[in-house]
């Protein structure tokens, strides 16, 4: 057992869309990661998605039913994008974002690119 920092752990990186294992609760994880500009289109067959907004602002788009939506999140704000929902995270310019989701949630989704992150760092 450990007290967390948040804002120690975020100085701890600087590279953005690549999320930190900061703690582990059951199957679940939380990770802090900084989001800079646009993402990529995914989504998750099996997992939820949470983000919390530790810091700056993040549109969330989303495509469902053939419409996109999009949900401005601001600090202290969160969202939960439900398995399956295409979305893509936009940062208006660099947000610290806290995740918590399943342990086998990739970053990307259905995607495998260059922001794909396989093996997460612990911090």
């Amino acid at each position: 057992m450990e007290k967390v920092n948040l804002e120690d752990k975020f100085k701890q990186f600087n590279d953005y869309w690549s999320p930190k294992i900061v703690g582990d609760l059951g199957k679940y994880q939380i990770k802090l990661a900084k989001f800079h500009d646009q993402f990529v289109w995914y989504h998750h067959n099996n997992e939820d998605e949470f983000f919390l907004i530790i810091k700056g602002s993040v549109t969330i788009h989303l495509k469902e039913n053939n419409q996109e939506k999009q949900y401005e999140l601001k600090e202290g704000e969160f969202f939960i994008v439900p398995k399956g929902v295409e979305h893509m995270p936009v940062a208006n310019g660099v947000a610290e974002v806290l995740l918590f989701e399943p342990a086998t949630t990739l970053n990307t989704g259905n995607v495998k690119d260059e922001k794909t992150v396989s093996n997460l760092k612990r911090i």
